[in-house]
């Protein structure tokens, strides 16, 4: 395991640097490096760690989340209001629909099997999206229209939608009955996720402010209370809805409000340990993708991901509608809302797990999606944002 842990990260720090210096961003590297590593190529990667893949994943998510948390200030997403909501939701539901509608043709697969597919295909990847708006925040980008901040927070909201209807889908697709009660889960899941995050970022700021205690002591308690509250979501699955990473970013807000010096300095913390959890995030995220299940998608498969794509953007424009956003910025978001990476890689086998059919050409397409979007997107982000938003001042 420790020679493994030592390759993930000496070749995948090594080769996202090396990208990063043809200007190319630091993720296609640590991807690349995954690809070429992981069971499906060079087999290098120890089982032990894919064994503990998703885990060591959703732990890097917990740190950049965390850190989104501690540098949103609520305000900037007020002053966005209506559209911040709605980007939460109807991206991903005209994606859903589009691979609806497609898939069936490009495929020849059933509409509940393109459904189940839509929402595997749907969710925008936070991994992806997060550091990238956290930049532009800390550069300026867009910030006076509050453009980083409403995607930074929509694409966390995006993904609870996007896999409770999942979770539905393929409770229908293996011959269950879904109710209407059970798409309660999405707005409880939502509710109770901000309502936890805010309560124990108030208790925690209680805390720092009548107990003296370093910095690193805080990044430690933080990170614990965030490791609590994604468990909680796995003990009160099927009993009621609950995000856990909703939570931990919530938990990160309320700290900024209350705390906004001591949040900067938190907010440094978690950015150094970034360093090292984007490396293992995207290398393992890489590692799950089977280059044999996209060569044999073939080109309808890059189809079909570009074509929902384009119903992805509709639904962004659609959610900018009457805004005081430009035509260029909204150009931007729509962009900031291509990269899918960590949801497809957590959900994208399980159709095929479970048995369900069309579940071979879900994860095929899943890989597909992570293939072309995660690398584009990052590449659109990073040489369209100078051109496309104002810096503020």
């Amino acid at each position: 395991m420790l020679f493994s842990l030592a390759i993930i990260f000496l070749v995948g720090s090594v080769l996202g640097n090396v990208l990063e210096r043809f200007k190319l961003p630091r993720l296609i590297g640590m991807l690349l490096t995954g690809v070429l590593m992981g069971p499906y190529v060079g087999n290098i990667i120890d089982p032990s760690i894919l064994d503990i893949s998703a885990d060591l994943r959703q732990i890097a998510l917990i740190i950049i989340l965390t850190r989104a948390g501690l540098s949103l200030d609520i305000k900037d997403l007020k002053k966005v209001g209506r559209p911040a909501l709605l980007m939460c939701f109807v991206p991903a539901t005209f994606e859903i629909i589009g691979v609806m509608v497609l898939a069936p043709k490009l495929l020849g697969i059933s509409l509940l099997q393109a459904a189940v597919l839509g929402t595997v295909v749907a969710a925008v990847s936070p991994a992806v999206v997060v550091p990238k708006m956290l930049g532009l925040m800390e550069a300026g980008y867009g910030t006076k229209k509050g453009i980083p901040q409403m995607v930074l927070a929509g694409a966390s909201v995006d993904d609870v939608f996007v896999i409770v209807l999942f979770t539905a889908f393929t409770g229908l697709l293996a011959g269950g009955s879904v109710h209407a009660t059970d798409f309660l889960t999405i707005p409880v899941s939502i509710v109770l996720g901000i309502i936890v995050g805010v309560v124990t970022g108030y208790v925690l700021t209680k805390v720092f402010t009548h107990f003296h205690m370093r910095d690193t002591t805080k990044v430690g308690i933080i990170l614990s209370v965030a490791f609590l509250m994604v468990s909680m979501e796995k003990a009160l699955a099927g009993i009621v809805g609950f995000s856990g990473l909703l939570g931990v970013m919530a938990m990160g807000v309320l700290i900024q409000q209350q705390k906004s010096e001591v949040a900067v300095r938190l907010s440094n913390k978690f950015s150094k340990l970034w360093v090292g959890a984007e490396v293992l995030l995207f290398v393992l995220v890489g590692a799950t993708v089977n280059i044999d299940y996209a060569a044999k998608a073939g080109l309808v498969a890059v189809v079909l991901v570009l074509g929902a794509l384009v119903f992805r953007m509709a639904g962004v424009f659609t959610s900018l509608l009457n805004t005081q956003l430009s035509p260029k910025e909204k150009v931007f978001t729509a962009i900031a809302y291509m990269p899918k990476a960590t949801v497809q890689a957590a959900i994208g086998g399980l159709p095929l797990a479970m048995g369900l059919p069309g579940g071979e050409i879900i994860l095929t397409v899943a890989v597909v999606a992570i293939m072309v979007t995660a690398p584009i997107g990052a590449l659109l982000i990073d040489n369209s944002h100078k051109r496309l938003l104002t810096k503020s001042v």
